[in-house]
């Protein structure tokens, strides 16, 4: 009798326990619907309004004309060969500074207290604003210039962006790859920095590739660090030293100004930059995607 007691009491308990995880799963799908549906709401707006109103603007002239003065015709293109400059340089520092950094995390300092900080550092530079590290640039670059704003700031100030990205991305990959790998080719008498290049950093490449082509994707919007460190300039200019022209700070001026030309090409500046961000993403999801099927 009590052994049958203490099973129906058990059943009951299990059966309420499982009547509340039912609705308590239930309400969390219902809310995760709902959030998703609210954020896919104003993303639609937000790629709505951008094309609607960018679309008209975007011809031969926004690719050909240097960008004009009000009330007058014109393009973007020093600010497109602005930012295709500064984003460039920007990358080409970063990218083996930031995979160093991170092969030397991965293979050297995995288990050290100082890879332990400098991880922690470098997760502090990932979530930094943009605007401090223009800052940072500023005092160490422009300010001991005389104030003079160049294109070479402006790199640098993206590349403090692109660095913490390609680091933690570059780290992750080289610990992804199977400890296996490592184990063989040291087994044969290969030197451990063979077995990085020529084993490791084949296995990682796809996560790597991808890690800088998101980086790419991130600083081609960025507006705070460039305004205090290339600043801008109305003409085509190709001296790296010299203040220079980009995209998101044209945007930033064009969109507070009274003019409808210079509206329409902010407008027609962002819906470029919102396809190329896209476009960049495609090719990371596919790279991403292609290693994965290929290891399956």
């Amino acid at each position: 009798m009590n052994t049958a007691t203490t099973r129906a009491n058990a059943s009951r308990v299990a059966e309420r326990l499982h009547r509340r995880r039912t609705i308590i799963n239930r309400v969390a799908i219902v809310l995760s619907c709902a959030a998703a549906v609210f954020g896919l709401f104003f993303l639609t707006w937000i790629l709505w309004t951008t094309i609607s109103k960018g679309i008209g603007a975007v011809n031969i002239a926004l690719f050909t004309q240097n960008t004009p003065p009000p009330q007058e015709a014109g393009g973007l293109a020093n600010a497109f060969y602005g930012s295709m400059m500064m984003c460039g340089i920007a990358i080409l520092i970063g990218t083996p500074l930031g995979i160093a950094a991170g092969t030397w995390l991965a293979e050297y300092a995995d288990v050290r207290r100082i890879g332990l900080v400098i991880r922690f550092v470098n997760d502090i530079l990932l979530s930094a604003p943009s605007i401090v590290l223009g800052l940072f640039v500023y005092t160490l670059v422009v300010a001991q210039m005389g104030g003079g704003f160049s294109a070479i700031a402006g790199a640098l100030s993206l590349a403090f962006i692109v660095l913490p990205v390609i680091v933690r991305t570059t780290d992750e990959m080289l610990r992804l790859v199977p400890s296996q790998m490592r184990e063989a080719a040291l087994s044969l008498g290969v030197p451990q920095w063979k077995v990085i290049v020529q084993v490791l950093y084949r296995g990682a490449a796809p996560g790597i590739v991808t890690g800088i082509i998101l980086a790419l994707a991130r600083i081609s919007g960025e507006t705070a660090p460039l305004l205090f460190t290339s600043f801008g300039n109305q003409y085509w200019s190709t001296d790296l030293t010299q203040p220079m022209a980009s995209v998101p700070v044209v945007m930033n001026q064009f969109t507070a100004s009274p003019y409808e030309n210079w509206q329409s090409l902010a407008w027609a500046g962002a819906l470029v930059l919102t396809f190329f961000v896209l476009v960049l993403s495609l090719i990371a999801r596919a790279i991403l995607s292609r290693n994965k099927s290929r290891h399956e």
